[in-house]
């Protein structure tokens, strides 16, 4: 159980073999079907084994875990985990062969729809092996997890105890470690900030081996420099994250709204409010659904939606049909409402599978969704890397709420892609470091999801002037200019001065400064997340 997820490479190994082994006697027409027929792959290949790895992994998880709570010995085997970290660093500087570091993570399994090119050029340290729940401190209501422990796996092993996370993003895949060095935002966001924020500590190994705790009172600017940071200051290997108590049900109120202005200010109201969780829905630019939902410890008969299950429709779908039949609530589970976006990654997923949400299909394949977003990269051929490039949509912009609805005219204009995500945020003054309130003192941002073909919104698919490189450069700008921030798991086209201007590099400078064999070992971030530095 200590191995680099061999079981998960075991998978990928045989798909790896398999695919170039279809290339190689199909030729040129398989590859046109896996490219415009994806869908098949989808269903006969990559579901089955999608849910081979995540069983295996979610049993793994759960084994130790629980090991751990009863024998004590997670942080022990903590501790060992991180020592082959160190001792590959040391291997690193005894050879001095002039490399970078970065993590073993393949470029394939982060939330990235791009591979980063540094990866072949760097000495890569093993990470993969960092995937466990230390420990669950109830006196302190803290949980400490190494990096790659998963937003699945959280909500498995909390829920059932009573307990969460203050943030919580949703899709299950998400990581610790690319939550806290990119970020985390969810639904709660408007109370306790980005996930960054619930975290109490961070343990970090240097480019000289050396392992590094740090918190808001022991070693406060790597503490604040760490968020966003992107693996520029070393290998993140363990994180305590507070957890709150937790009621198992989530009462959510829909209100649809047909006037931008207006759902705007319902909006502004719902995110100074005092509700658990805050998001909306834009289906156009006069079409919202406001959603508000607070944690309950009991349902009122006749108003449960288990929308976990697998033969229930996708969420945005499910949302859609109350801007006709008016204002509602329900109750969902916890674990649900979490999750609630992952079966149909948002609504990415209608684009693989457009029949997906059909009756059908859902009580027959439902409960294999979704495909594994690893594999379904790794089995990526280049002409449809190329195609998601030129012709689909994936951003984030954290823009202040004031802005939010030019935001919206903004990102209608240049993309037109609907629905859009819109989730509050809050950014502390306290906190600041990679970034910051806007000059005005403005604390409160949303965060624009769109996630998409662009034309889509106006029922025209690939048939808008949209042109990747032009069309996400303006946007860049308008975001800059409203002291805005993106979301840099995405295609991000800014210069290396624009890219300064949009966040404050002053911290995490001098952070890296302080030591030189960090600049050595590491480069920026923007050499790591610009488009130019991803294939």
């Amino acid at each position: 159980m200590e191995d680099d997820a061999t079981v998960f490479y075991g998978g990928l190994f045989v798909a790896g073999l398999l695919i170039p082994a279809l290339y190689m006697f199909g030729g040129k027409v398989l590859a046109h079907l896996v490219t415009h027929h994806r869908w098949f792959f989808v269903i006969v290949f990559m579901m089955p084994l999608s849910v081979f790895v995540n069983t295996v992994f979610h049993v793994r998880s759960m084994l130790n875990f629980w090991l751990s709570r009863m024998t004590g010995m997670g942080p022990k085997q903590h501790v060992k985990r991180i020592k082959k970290v160190q001792d590959a660093i040391n291997a690193w500087r005894e050879k001095k062969d002039g490399t970078k570091l970065c993590s073993s993570r393949p470029g394939w399994m982060t939330m990235s729809l791009r591979v980063g090119n540094y990866k072949k050029t760097s000495t890569q340290i093993p990470v993969m092996h960092l995937n466990n729940i230390v420990e669950l401190d109830r006196e302190r209501m803290v949980v400490r997890v190494e990096p790659m422990v998963t937003m699945g796996q959280v909500t498995q092993l909390l829920n059932p105890l009573g307990l969460t996370l203050p943030v919580l993003p949703e899709l299950d895949d998400l990581t610790v470690g690319g939550l806290v060095c990119g970020v985390g935002v969810e639904t709660s966001s408007h109370r306790y900030g980005l996930f960054s924020h619930t975290c109490v500590s961070y343990e970090i190994v240097t480019a000289e081996g050396k392992l590094e705790r740090c918190s808001a009172e022991e070693n406060p600017e790597l503490f604040r420099a760490i968020p966003w940071s992107h693996g520029t200051l070393g290998f993140l290997v363990g994180v305590e994250i507070t957890v709150i108590p937790a009621k198992p049900w989530v009462r959510v109120q829909y209100e649809p709204i047909h006037n931008k202005q207006d759902a705007i200010a319902a909006c502004k109201r719902a995110f100074d409010g005092n509700d658990d969780f805050v998001e909306a829905l834009v289906y156009s630019s006069n079409e919202w659904v406001l959603m508000k939902g607070n944690m309950v410890d009991m349902p009122e008969p006749g108003k449960v939606n288990a929308i976990g299950n697998h033969w229930k429709p996708w969420f945005f779908t499910h949302v859609a049909k109350f801007l006709k039949s008016g204002p509602s609530e329900e109750y969902i589970p916890l674990r649900d409402y979490y999750h609630r976006h992952t079966r149909s990654l948002f609504w990415e997923i209608q684009d693989i599978v457009t029949f997906g949400n059909q009756a059908w299909f859902r009580y027959l394949f439902g409960w294999a969704m979704p495909p594994n977003i690893s594999i379904l990269k790794r089995l990526q051929t280049e002409e449809l890397r190329k195609l998601y490039e030129l012709h689909h949509v994936v951003q984030d912009m954290l823009v202040p709420v004031s802005s939010l609805s030019d935001g919206i005219d903004v990102m209608e204009a240049h993309f037109d892609v609907y629905p859009v995500w819109v989730c509050p945020m809050r950014i502390f003054k306290e906190d600041s470091g990679f970034l910051k309130p806007s000059s005005s003192g403005e604390e409160m941002f949303v965060d624009v999801g769109i996630y998409g073909v662009p034309g889509s919104g106006s029922g025209r698919p690939g048939k808008t002037g949209f042109v990747a490189n032009k069309s996400c450069r303006v946007v860049e700008d308008w975001v800059r200019e409203v002291e805005g921030f993106q979301m840099l798991y995405a295609d991000m086209y800014q210069t290396r001065e624009e890219f300064r201007k949009m966040f404050d590099h002053t911290l995490l400078d001098k952070v890296r400064a302080s030591s030189e064999i960090t600049s050595q070992a590491f480069p920026e971030v923007y050499d790591k997340v610009n488009k130019n530095a991803r294939t």
